[in-house]
């Protein structure tokens, strides 16, 4: 008896060894399965994706589309850098693709898989993404704009051409600022004359204090309510992307945009990259030239608004954008020499939060 209780010890302990390694050998297929499954995982801003689009895409290719969505680059930057997340496609904006290649955090792309990215693309878009991506290897433009003021035509009646007015005490109270560092400070930088990606400290200092001095006029520094507050009447003037200019003129008719101030404005560009750790890339690359076909930048554009850098688009979508096509296809002079945001570094980008900070705590 004491012979078979050690006899079924060992054979109930062979027994639980096997089963442990049978286990295990079935979570390292079904990881490999999930690694070479028709799966795609897509981490882009919120509204940037129309549904029936991604509905579309999974239907002509077989593969499911999971969106996760963020609402700044700063809140996504993290989860990529820590690995967190093993994302197959992101869309950042210039800067935080600068800091993404600075920091080895994404993979080339292989053009050779991307025939309607390299038809359909502007190359004056690819020439400016070099800004951010100097060879030129990680990133398809996707949506691009200026941010610029939107004004109420019953509220403001002076030409608005000039980011002072933003300064203008008649104003008191009815301003609305983005809260965000690099765009908020880069309006008085641009006021005084300097780049908007100035590294000088005493420059910044200045720009931090015109937005200290500007306070006391704002309403409120926003993100999503900047687009409430001016579509229901409630502010005069907000600074707001261009993207978001369309939807809000059909809102309200008494709203007009000024994309580029004559004192300079950032040209900025969102594009799709693959992060290193990307484990569906060919289904990335898929995806990428898939939204680069014309019909489908087009009703990504329909929906979202945001322009879009797809040359084919625009005499698909002109006769329906009557008033509003210039807003949509801004013209060269908009956006020529304009300049777009650069990442400069760990330390700087301390430096541009402790000043914002200091301007919302003052």
């Amino acid at each position: 008896m004491k012979k078979w209780k050690m006899y079924g010890r060992s054979l109930l302990l062979t027994l639980l060894v096997l089963c442990t390694f049978l286990l295990s050998g079935c979570d390292m297929f079904a990881e490999e399965e999930e690694e070479g499954a028709d799966v795609l995982y897509v981490y882009s801003w919120g509204d940037y994706l129309s549904e029936d689009v991604i509905k579309q895409f999974e239907e002509e290719t077989g593969i499911k589309v999971v969106l996760d969505e963020y609402d700044t680059n700063e809140s996504m930057y993290p989860r990529i850098a820590e690995g967190a997340e093993a994302y197959d496609v992101l869309c950042p904006s210039d800067y935080m693709i600068n800091k993404l290649i600075h920091n080895d955090l994404l993979q080339p792309l292989d053009f050779a898989q991307l025939p309607n990215a390299r038809k359909n693309i502007g190359q004056d878009f690819f020439d400016q993404s070099r800004a951010f991506d100097k060879e030129g290897k990680y990133t398809v433009p996707y949506c691009w704009g200026t941010v610029g003021i939107m004004y109420n035509i019953e509220k403001v009646k002076e030409p608005v051409d000039s980011w002072k007015i933003l300064w203008d005490e008649k104003y008191k109270d009815n301003i609305l600022m983005q809260d965000s560092a690099r765009d908020a400070i880069m309006i008085p930088l641009k006021i005084l004359g300097y780049s908007m990606n100035t590294v000088n400290e005493a420059e910044l200092k200045a720009a931090r204090d015109m937005l200290i001095q500007q306070k006391p006029l704002v309403q409120a520094y926003g993100v999503d309510d900047i687009r409430d507050k001016l579509s229901s009447g409630e502010a005069a003037l907000g600074v707001i992307f261009s993207g978001e200019a369309i939807n809000l003129m059909k809102s309200n008719p008494n709203l007009r945009f000024q994309p580029a101030p004559k004192e300079g404005t950032n040209v900025w560009i969102d594009g799709w990259v693959i992060p290193k750790n990307a484990r569906h890339v060919e289904n990335a690359h898929k995806f990428i030239d898939f939204l680069c076909r014309p019909d489908i930048a087009a009703a990504n554009f329909e929906e979202l608004g945001y322009s879009t850098p797809n040359t084919a688009v625009r005499e698909l979508v002109e006769e329906d954008l009557g008033e509003y096509v210039d807003t949509a296809f801004p013209p060269e002079n908009v956006y020529k020499g304009q300049e777009s945001y650069s990442y400069l570094g760990e330390a700087l980008d301390k430096l541009y939060t402790k000043l914002w900070l200091q301007v919302k705590v003052e």
